[in-house]
Formats: structure tokens, sequence, C-alpha cells
């Protein structure tokens, strides 16, 4: 019989909880989904794109990924080994006062998952258009892998990613 990975567990779980809050408690809209296996390096990446219900102007995007080894040690049960995923956080927001709000943004982030986080920020604009501010690729790599003992903590996760939508907006 098939045993599913952490990393198959970790998405149903985050699929599952991410779907309800856009069709059943509809406070976010879906506006993208990626499944990925990588046959090149063995990896698999996992994603869900979406904003708040009644503010599109930040998106929010969850990133799962389980490169070969962490396949590999879950696979081959190697003592020692604890099979995880790594979580990644990735927002999009336009700033025009980048002097101001990139480090606003930081500092809401950083309070919102304390040390856990290291916090980056992109800015963008597209060549041969008037520049009115920038787009913003925030991204946030969570420090430690998860893995099935982390399921309980999904509903709490997705809390605070909804919060920090709600203050990237206010920015």
């Amino acid at each position: 019989m098939y045993d599913p990975t952490v990393f198959e567990n970790l998405k149903v779980a985050f699929e599952n909880q991410l779907y309800d809050l856009d069709t059943i408690e509809r406070e976010i809209r879906i506006i993208n989904r990626s499944d990925q296996m990588d046959f090149a390096i063995l990896a698999r990446k996992f994603s869900l794109q979406f904003t708040l219900f009644d503010i599109e102007d930040v998106s929010a995007e969850i990133i799962l990924e389980a490169a070969l080894q962490d396949l590999a040690n879950e696979i081959m049960e190697m003592p020692g080994e604890n099979p995880g995923c790594s979580l990644t956080l990735r927002f999009q927001k336009h700033v025009q006062q980048e002097a101001e709000q990139c480090p606003q943004i930081e500092e809401a982030l950083s309070d919102i998952w304390e040390n856990e986080v290291l916090v980056t920020q992109t800015l963008s604009f597209l060549y041969g258009e008037e520049r009115n501010g920038f787009s913003n690729n925030v991204e946030v790599k969570f420090r430690t892998k998860i893995n099935e003992e982390n399921m309980r903590e999904i509903p709490d996760f997705l809390h605070s990613v909804l919060m920090a939508l709600r203050v990237l907006h206010a920015v």
C-alpha cells in the first residue's frame, strides 16, 4: 500500500484549509495554484496564491517544497533524520514610498513571526512605462522545516497570513 510522504500530507492539509477559506468561509479568493514535480532534481513544489476576499491589492502565496534529500531521508527511513518540508510565503504589494514602506513591511512581518523568518524584499517596475512606484515581492522564508507534527498549527498559521495581508494592505 502507498504511504503518502510528509510533503503529500502537508499539501493536502494546506489545500483543505485554504479551499475552505475560499469556498465556505469566503475570507479569501484563490487566484493561482501550482503543483510541480521537477524530474531534473527530483523535487516537489506546491503553491497556492490568494487575496483577501474584500481586499485584492495585496496577494499571498504559500509555497511548500521538498528536495530530493528530504524525500530520500523519509522513504529510506534514515536514522537520525527528521524529514520535513520548507515553507515560504510570498506577498505581492505595490509601494510608492519604498524608503518608508519597506522598513514598515519588514517590521510588521517580523513582529508576526518573530525570529522564525528571514524577510527579503525585491522591488521592480516595468521599463518603458511611467513609473508610479514599485512592485514589491516580499519573501518570508521560515528557518525551520515543517512536518506532520505541525498540522495542528496550520489554522493558526493561516490566521497569521490573513492578518499579514491586512497589515500589508494598511502599509
